[in-house]
């Protein structure tokens, strides 16, 4: 089935469109509040965890249904379901004892700095390559849609990489100078 006989029904996919980057933005709120801890942060996870699922799940079979294929919608879905899986399997209770959401964590800067280092770099790489692995199901008649946004996505992308690179760096050598300082410290206590 092409895009002009899914027409009559844009509305349904406009929705599926607005609900998923609505759900996306409250995920990466989830997410943020998860890394830093707190009361009932886990919980909001898995709430907008099990939402996106779902939603993802009617997009996908919906999309299944009406066009015989379900890309990009089954990519999203899968996604959701191996991380509400992740997530459910906290609750065991060898994991569930050891793993605390609920306290706040006093990370140092370089830690932080180090941690979303690596989450920037990981994020432009996926931006800067989404030409190759969105191609399949953003081609059509033989023209990738996915370059219609090349500028901005080159340009978010190499902004993702390079600070990504320089947070890293940063957080790894403070990493470092705080070890050696701690190092000498205990160094020094040990021979008075």
């Amino acid at each position: 089935m092409a895009f002009k006989e899914l027409m009559d029904i844009r509305w349904l996919y406009q929705g599926f469109v607005i609900t998923t980057v609505l759900i996306g933005l409250v995920g990466i709120w989830a997410t943020i509040r998860l890394i830093r801890g707190g009361p009932d942060v886990f919980r909001n996870a898995m709430i907008i965890l099990v939402i996106g699922t779902l939603i993802g799940g009617i997009h996908y079979f919906t999309s299944l249904t009406m066009r015989g294929k379900a890309a990009p919608a089954n990519v999203k879905f899968y996604l959701n379901i191996i991380t509400l899986v992740i997530f459910l399997l906290y609750y065991i209770p060898g994991i569930r004892d050891r793993v605390d959401f609920s306290e706040r964590r006093g990370n140092s800067k370089a830690e932080k700095a180090a941690s979303a280092g690596m989450v920037s770099i990981v994020a432009g790489v996926i931006t800067v390559t989404v030409f190759q692995w969105a191609a399949p199901s953003h081609t059509l008649n033989g023209e990738n849609w996915v370059y219609v946004f090349y500028t901005p996505l080159m340009v978010s992308g190499t902004l993702l990489l390079a600070g990504g690179l320089g947070a890293l760096t940063w957080g790894i050598r403070e990493l470092f100078k705080q070890e050696i300082t701690q190092n000498s410290m205990e160094f020094s206590e040990i021979h008075q």
